[in-house]
């Protein structure tokens, strides 16, 4: 009896060490299975951006620990924003002891469906995050191209607070709500001039939101609302003055 105790506990050590040298570090039940590529440069290269209405991602703070979201993940923008965690398993090109990565959800990886089947990576319902190739070789080696990973939705750390970037013209304003923390994507914003009431926005798309009011000279409030029920007021963020073009950061973040 104790030589099988001793044998079980001897294969129970030697399955902790493959998984450990493959990445695999956790069987919570709340990660869950995806695959892995990276895109660009180094230095950020051909960094992706658009689909979630994102600018220049160093300028508006995400830098390099960004991805995009295949279909299954992206939700028709609704996830831009969101954070999560990543870590490469089951793959002899997993960097051993690598631990886990953090990004943000910043644009979309389309589907393609014109190339051979074991380049469709984002297609529906694959599960698939693009990442920056400094995140990517952060936890798996270059010649892997292509990784399994575990991944869970986690909160988002921002710095300062949440931003606003107003667009549009006089007769149809356009903001992109940024910089969130907590959950990270919005679901809801309203906006407020100084003479005017609430005024419910929606998305244009990613996290542009739009209004088809004239606030022009007025000082904008907004509440902004997030997936797991939070929402914030920032009053007066922009001056009477506010200008197309400009960004405005609240003193609040979630």
């Amino acid at each position: 009896m104790s030589f099988v105790i001793v044998l079980v506990i001897l294969v129970s050590v030697s399955n902790l060490v493959v998984a450990a040298h493959v990445g695999l570090t956790t069987t919570d039940p709340s990660w869950d299975d995806a695959h892995a590529t990276f895109y660009g440069d180094i230095n950020g290269g051909e960094t992706m951006q658009g689909a979630c209405g994102y600018g220049d991602l160093f300028k508006e703070g995400y830098g390099l620990e960004t991805a995009a979201l295949s279909t299954a993940l992206f939700n028709n923008g609704k996830t831009c924003g969101a954070c999560f965690e990543l870590m490469c398993v089951n793959s002899q090109y997993c960097k051993p002891n690598a631990g886990t990565i953090r990004i943000t959800a910043t644009n979309f990886c389309p589907p393609n469906y014109n190339e051979p089947v074991q380049y469709h990576w984002c297609n529906p319902p694959n599960k698939h995050f693009d990442l920056s190739m400094k995140m990517f070789l952060s936890f798996a080696e270059y010649r892997g191209g292509i990784v399994p990973v575990k991944f869970r939705r986690v909160m988002c750390h921002k710095r300062g607070g949440v931003r606003f970037e107003i667009k549009g013209n006089p007769y149809f304003i356009m903001v992109l709500v940024y910089n969130v923390g907590g959950a990270g994507d919005v679901t809801n914003v309203e906006i407020r001039g100084d003479k005017s009431n609430w005024i419910g926005m929606s998305r244009n798309w990613g996290q542009i939101w739009n209004a088809g009011s004239d606030l022009v000279g007025q000082k904008l409030s907004f509440v902004v609302r997030t997936s797991d029920g939070k929402s914030l007021t920032f009053f007066n963020v922009a001056p009477e003055n506010w200008g197309f073009g400009q960004t405005y950061e609240g003193t609040l973040n979630f």
